[in-house]
């Protein structure tokens, strides 16, 4: 209980994050055609148009793995407030959304761009919370 207590914040944080990707995770293995189809769309007009599933690719698996880890980093904190795989957590799914808002810019959706930037915050207020 006092793990819980004394961590509350970046346990929170940490769930935002493992909502946040693995839902992220599952919509895309769920509905990856349609995901292709849109991406392709999306970036018809740019240097990516033909990389979309390798791109797609990747982020799934960094997004899957930050999840993943932000699970491991609840429970680590909640059983002996190591913080450890929260922080690689953190790491990654930073990186993902570089990756995301890199893809936007590229794209020319600033909206998009500015969107990522309201996921962007929590990430690294994590990162510096379990640095």
């Amino acid at each position: 209980m006092a793990n819980l207590l004394n961590n509350i914040t970046e346990i929170i944080l940490l769930l935002f994050l493992a909502i946040t990707f693995l839902q992220s995770g599952v919509d895309k293995v769920l509905d990856w055609k349609g995901n292709v189809s849109w991406l392709k769309e999306h970036f018809s007009e740019t240097f990516m148009a033909n990389m979309v599933p390798f791109n797609l690719s990747i982020i799934l698996i960094i997004e899957t793995i930050a999840g993943i880890l932000a699970l491991l980093g609840i429970a680590t904190i909640l059983i002996d407030g190591n913080t450890v795989y929260g922080f690689y957590s953190a790491i990654l799914s930073a990186i993902t959304l570089l990756l995301l808002l890199f893809g936007q810019r590229v794209a020319k959706d600033y909206d998009g761009a500015r969107t990522i930037v309201i996921y962007f915050i929590p990430t690294i207020m994590t990162l510096y919370l379990l640095k």
